[in-house]
Formats: structure tokens, C-alpha cells, sequence
């Protein structure tokens, strides 16, 4: 564990040193022409605000559009040229600008990416995944360990199955030293049991002292693995509490969205709320769940900020 001043204390009370990551404020927006080259800008993450510290797993919850996999890309330096972003993001305390990202990014700070298109067709992916840092021998190790056999490496990428990418991409993580580990979906694909594997690998480096942000659709997932889970909605974030919390039930958590999301599970029935997400560029002025809430009042469309409350953060002026 990273020598530091411990502040909180996570699942079965591992001590959790400061944070690694710590984003406030960040908000993105997609500069885009229309008909007639008419430029407009499109906001897809209002306002995120969360910390993932060392020696924890903090699972990153939220529908698809919710930012999810748009807070990695901002971490790891790699938004599209026309994106705008604003904000703080701070790696162990201090700013992460470009120079920095492009320095850590492979080395201390790891991508497992969700899509299978990060992969360069054109390279074996053996060759991929040893990358400036690893070795052949660690990539070998790494296959073993996902049951890839050796030959494996020798593929190119449209060789492989989903399920074969997927742990290809897992296998890159394991290349270097990293602190932080950014796994966006990282299980889709996999069997129950490497999915497992892959999770309880996680909870090893965390246990050494990485921090691990994961970031899943899958809430039962993070339930089950996860120290806290931070839960998005429409490019904000809504909730942030320790997973016991989650699985404690509904009475445990503080905002409407996130009582609604423990219904909706199936051994709660599949309870479900009227209405849908909206786009993050359409939300709603002050709080962009306000309009499927049934705890609305006038103040939920002025500012509504995350506040802490009850050992979480939540963004909800009604939470109590």
C-alpha cells in the first residue's frame, strides 16, 4: 500500500490510503457540424465528481450514455480531437495533464478497454500485448492464466473470438506495474469463471495497493466485488456510497435513481419506474432525475450538488 495518510475505511475494514484518482467537476462536451457547417457544442458529461483510492475496487455503475466510459478515455488522455473537457482530474494529488497521462498511460496507469477495436488489426496480438513494457515470457504467463493457448499470440485479432479478445485485452493489464487499472466492461464475453478469475486478479492488485476503477453495467457484479460503487446518470453522478450499502437494499442508499436500480434487480421483482434516461446534452436544469422522481420539489431544478450524507456523497437536495 502506497505510503500515504489513510482516510477511509473500505470493505471488510482494509485500511484505504489517499486517493490515486480524484476527478471533480469534469464536464465534456463534442463540438459538432450540422446541415449547412453550423457548429454547435454537445455536453455528454454534465458533472462527474468522484475518488478511487489505493487498495479498493470502485465500480462505476450506469446505463449505456450515462459517461461511464467517457470518464476512461478523459483519465487515459484519449478523447477524440474535437472534445472539449473541463474540470480537475488529479493523479496522486497533483494536476494529470497531457504530458503526464502520455508518461503514465501503459506503465502506471492501465486501459482495459471495452471494445475489442483498440486492438490494431494489422499486429499479432501477442506482439500487442507485450507492448514497450512487457515481455514475451509475461505474455505467455498471461495466457495461461485466460487459458489462451500459446499459438494465440501468433493471431491477428480477426482470428479470435469475442470471448479470446476480451481476455487478450485483460492479459494487457498484467504487463506492467500499474496503481491505477482503468477496466471499462472488462467480464462481457468471459465465462462465470474467468469472469471470476479476472475479478479476484483485481482484488489481489488492489490488496497490493492499486487502485482498481471499474467500470460495468452489471450492479450485482459490483456488489459482489466492488469496495464502493459511484452510480451515473445522464452525465452526472448521482450516488457514491460503500457496496454494502448497495446490498444492504433500497433503506441503505440516499438517491431515487439508486433505489430504483436495487428494485429493478431480479430477486426485487424487476420493479420498474416510468420514463427513461435522458441524453446528457437534453438533461433537465438542476437535478437530471428530477422528472421521473417521485420525491420532486421545486428545488430540484436549481443547483443541486453532491453533498455527503450518511457515509456516501449523493447529489439530491431530499436525501436524508
Amino acid at each position: 500500500m502506497a505510503n500515504a495518510t489513510v482516510n477511509i475505511i473500505g470493505e471488510n475494514n482494509r485500511l484505504i490510503a489517499a486517493p490515486v484518482l480524484e476527478a471533480s467537476g469534469l464536464r465534456i462536451s463534442f463540438s459538432m457540424y450540422s446541415k449547412g457547417l453550423a457548429r454547435s457544442e454537445h455536453t455528454v458529461m454534465q458533472s462527474v465528481a468522484l475518488k478511487s483510492f489505493a487498495g479498493e475496487i470502485h465500480a462505476i455503475v450506469g446505463s449505456s450514455g450515462s459517461g461511464k466510459s467517457l470518464l476512461a478515455h478523459a483519465i487515459l488522455g484519449i478523447l477524440p480531437a474535437n472534445a472539449k473537457m473541463s474540470g480537475r482530474i488529479l493523479y496522486h494529488g497533483d494536476e494529470l495533464a497531457p504530458a503526464r497521462q502520455e508518461a503514465c498511460r501503459g506503465h502506471k496507469i492501465m486501459l482495459i478497454p471495452q471494445s475489442v477495436a483498440f486492438l490494431d488489426p494489422l499486429m499479432r496480438v501477442g506482439r500487442q500485448v507485450v507492448g514497450t513494457i512487457g515481455s514475451r515470457e509475461l505474455q505467455r504467463a498471461a495466457f495461461r492464466r485466460y487459458s489462451l493457448a500459446d499459438d494465440v499470440g501468433r493471431m491477428y485479432p480477426f482470428q479470435l473470438s469475442g470471448g479470446m479478445a476480451r481476455r487478450v485485452l485483460v492479459s494487457t493489464a498484467l504487463m506492467g506495474e500499474p496503481d491505477l487499472i482503468v477496466a471499462d466492461e472488462p467480464t462481457p464475453g468471459l465465462s462465470e469463471g474467468l469472469a471470476e478469475e479476472t475479478m479476484r486478479w483485481f482484488r489481489e492488485l488492489a490488496d497490493g495497493g492499486a487502485s482498481i476503477l471499474l467500470i460495468t453495467h452489471d450492479l450485482e457484479l459490483a456488489m459482489k466485488h466492488a469496495d464502493r460503487i459511484t452510480v451515473f446518470y445522464a452525465g452526472y453522478t448521482v450516488e457514491t456510497a460503500p457496496a454494502s450499502d448497495y446490498a444492504a437494499g433500497r433503506d441503505a442508499l440516499r438517491h431515487p435513481y439508486t433505489k430504483a436500480l436495487i428494485d429493478a434487480l431480479p430477486q426485487n421483482g424487476f420493479k420498474p419506474i416510468s420514463g427513461t434516461q435522458p441524453y446528457a446534452c437534453k438533461a433537465p436544469d438542476g437535478c437530471p432525475f428530477a422528472e421521473r422522481c417521485y420525491m420532486r420539489t421545486d428545488e430540484c431544478a436549481g443547483d443541486v450538488g453532491m453533498r455527503e450524507l450518511r457515509g456516501g456523497e449523493v447529489r439530491c437536495v431530499n436525501a436524508d
